[in-house]
Order: structure tokens, then C-alpha cells, then sequence
């Protein structure tokens, strides 16, 4: 026992629950809350960028305190010799930004590191060490859980820091660029400027499995940076990741194997996660925000609530699942996504948001498959164990 019983206890302190416990540090100071990680550092993760028109009421104000890059001039999209520049501001964010803010905002003691989660129940997270802190809510963001019940695929990036010998003149963050050759496989680059000699240059690849050809990432960096003229960067760090890419599946028994009652499941772990694009910040901060405005609710009935909430998430999101099954199935390559990238800013915006609308739907569906090609769904593999990467 750790002597002291919390208001609150948030096992995990990824993106998810390093919000969370923000949101309730600045909503709610008077509660007592715990933050548990098993790394040596909490608010650890990939490196995340989002859009202001992303974030929910309240989301830009939660956020305010971080230290992180903004771009106003946009982002741009590539696919071949085609480029797109679309408007609105990007902000970028470190994870040792987060983890910075957390240490800064946090009261002393309302983070533990190294302290790996055996169990949960309501009332209580149990240490591996068998120590149990003892909490009147207890709030699941442990990560995605692998099940059979959800297929699909795995996104696999991995990303290099570097530091540029002359400014690199990029006007604007590139968060897609298929323009190296593809050969039909489901693979882009992005590109984060995060100074005018520093950028964060990530391969992405769309595979069956969980184990990543990191080689070949490699390779198409060290490509992708001596086309553009920067071989003589310095590497200051490197970064990976992997996350799931979620074409159906039966979403409520994934949900059901998962519950522990009086438990709140929130982050990837509670589905608040998109077929694609994984877990974004806007997604975190509403659920983050939500807790907080509830955070009187006892432990059952706010688990139900945010659980309400997850069943909702997964419906919206049901055009991006099938646009996930067209990239899989497709035999075309990022055709599918390029196609969403030629409609209008308003759809693309929506897009972004999660929030299309029946007509977008349609829009997309009637949009021509270019060369002919016949657009397929594949439903992809069950996301079931399998070894780390």
C-alpha cells in the first residue's frame, strides 16, 4: 500500500493519460491524482503533429502550456509529381516536451516511473512489485490491446532527427509524401520542420504484419534526404513506432474482453484511436477534457460514460475503416489516398475531424479509381498477439 488513498489513479502516461492528468491538474486541483508508467519517463510516445481545427472547445487552452512547434503557412500533401499545400496551423510536439510539462505542472509525488501495472481493479491498481495503490477511479491507458476481434494491418514508421549544416527552406510541414517510388507498396514519408535547420524526416509503411523491414525505411531516408541535399545532416536522435491500421472487426466483443468493471478505459486502449491515422491529439484532449468536467462521477459510472463515448468514436469512423480497406485491397498503391487529397478543403477538413458527412461519403465512393483499377476492400489479418517489435 502506498499509505495514501487517491482520488484518482492513471495507469500509463502516454499521450492519453499525461492529458488526462493535465486536464485534471488545471479543471480539477483539489483531486488527488496519480499518474503510473512503466518507462523510465513519463509522456513518452512518438513525436505528434495535429491541426488547430482538430482540437476540440478547450483543446487549444489544454494544450497552451506545451513547448512545441507551430507552422501558420499549412501543411502539404505529395503523391508523385503532384503537391498540395493546405491551409491551417500545424503544431508539432516532442514527447520530451510533454514529459517536460508534466514534471513542471504536476505536484511532486503525482508521478511514478518504473512502476510496471499487474492489475487493476476498481478502488485499486496493484504494482508488480505487489504494491496497490488505492484510488476511487481508476483510469486504463496502457496502450492498444491486440485481439482477434479487430482486423486489419500495422503502421511501422521510423523517424530521424537531424540537424541540417544550412537552413532547409521548407515553407511548411509535409505530412505525406509518396513522391519516391512506390512500386505499389503502401508507403510515404513526412517531413517536420521543427526550426530552419532542424527537421524530424519519418518513413511510414502500411504492412500485414508486426515486424517492420527497418532496413528498408533506412534506405528510403538516406534516398529521400541525399534527393533533397542532406546527407551532411547530423543525426541528433531516432524515434519508431508501430500502430494498428483497423479495417472492421467486431468492435463490442473487442470492448467486452477488455472491461474490468469500475475501470475507465481511455487512449488507443479504449478504441479513441482512428483506423489510420492512429491516436491523435485532438481525440486525446476531448477525452481528456470530458474526464475532467466528470471527474465526481463515481469510478462504474464514469467508466460507462467514456465507454458510451468509445461506441460513438468507433461508429463515426466507419468511412476511414473502409478508406483503410481500400488501401489494403486496392492493389493501387496510395491511390485511394490520394484520391481523398483532390477533393475539396471543406471535405478534407471534415476528413481530418472525423466528421464526414453522408454526402463526402458518397463523394468518395463515386471518385474514379485511376488506371482503370477496380476498387477493392480487404478486410486484413485479426489483430491478435503477437511478439513486440
Amino acid at each position: 500500500m502506498t499509505g495514501l488513498r487517491h482520488d484518482i489513479a492513471i495507469a500509463g502516461a502516454g499521450l492519453a493519460g499525461s492529458l488526462i492528468a493535465l486536464a485534471l491538474r488545471r479543471m480539477r486541483p483539489d483531486l488527488s491524482v496519480i499518474l503510473v508508467e512503466a518507462a523510465e519517463e513519463a509522456g513518452q510516445g512518438e513525436t505528434w503533429h495535429w491541426l488547430d481545427h482538430q482540437l476540440p472547445d478547450g483543446g487549444d487552452l489544454l494544450l497552451s502550456t506545451l513547448r512545441k512547434t507551430s507552422w501558420d503557412s499549412g501543411h502539404e500533401v505529395r503523391f508523385g509529381q503532384a503537391a498540395r499545400r493546405l491551409p491551417g496551423t500545424c503544431h508539432i510536439l516532442f514527447p520530451r516536451d510533454l514529459a517536460a510539462a508534466l514534471r513542471r505542472e504536476l505536484p511532486p509525488g503525482a508521478i511514478r516511473c518504473n512502476a510496471r501495472v499487474a492489475a487493476l481493479e476498481a478502488g485499486a491498481a496493484v504494482l508488480d512489485s505487489g504494491e496497490r495503490i488505492a484510488a476511487r477511479t481508476v483510469i486504463d491507458c496502457r496502450g492498444f490491446a491486440q485481439g482477434e476481434h479487430l482486423s486489419g494491418a500495422w503502421h511501422h514508421s521510423l523517424g530521424r532527427h537531424l540537424r541540417l549544416p544550412a537552413p532547409h527552406g521548407l515553407p511548411c510541414p509535409i505530412t505525406i509524401d509518396a513522391s519516391l517510388e512506390q512500386g505499389g507498396s503502401l508507403r510515404f514519408l513526412s517531413v517536420l520542420p521543427l526550426g530552419a535547420g532542424e527537421l524530424l524526416v519519418t518513413d511510414h509503411a502500411l504492412l500485414p504484419g508486426p515486424r517492420p523491414d527497418r532496413r528498408l525505411a533506412s534506405r528510403r531516408i538516406d534516398a529521400y534526404c541525399a534527393a533533397r541535399g542532406w546527407q551532411e545532416a547530423a543525426l541528433l536522435g531516432h524515434e519508431t513506432g508501430r500502430r494498428p491500421v483497423i479495417t472492421g472487426g467486431d468492435y463490442p466483443a473487442w470492448q467486452a474482453g477488455l472491461a474490468l468493471p469500475g475501470v475507465v478505459r481511455a487512449g488507443s486502449r479504449g478504441g479513441f484511436l482512428r483506423p489510420l491515422a492512429g491516436q491523435e491529439m485532438g481525440i486525446a484532449a476531448a477525452v481528456a477534457l470530458r474526464i475532467a468536467a466528470e471527474a465526481d462521477l463515481p469510478g462504474e459510472q464514469l467508466a460507462a460514460l467514456i465507454a458510451g463515448e468509445a461506441r460513438r468514436h468507433w461508429a463515426a469512423n466507419a468511412p476511414e475503416r473502409r478508406l483503410a480497406g481500400l488501401l489494403l485491397g486496392s492493389g493501387a498503391g496510395l491511390a485511394p489516398l490520394a484520391r481523398l487529397y483532390e477533393q475539396g478543403e471543406s471535405l478534407i477538413r471534415r476528413y481530418d475531424c472525423g466528421t464526414l458527412t453522408r454526402a463526402d461519403r458518397l463523394r468518395l465512393a463515386c471518385a474514379a479509381p485511376r488506371g482503370g483499377r477496380r476498387a477493392r476492400l480487404a478486410t486484413g489479418a485479426p489483430l491478435g498477439d503477437s511478439a513486440p517489435q
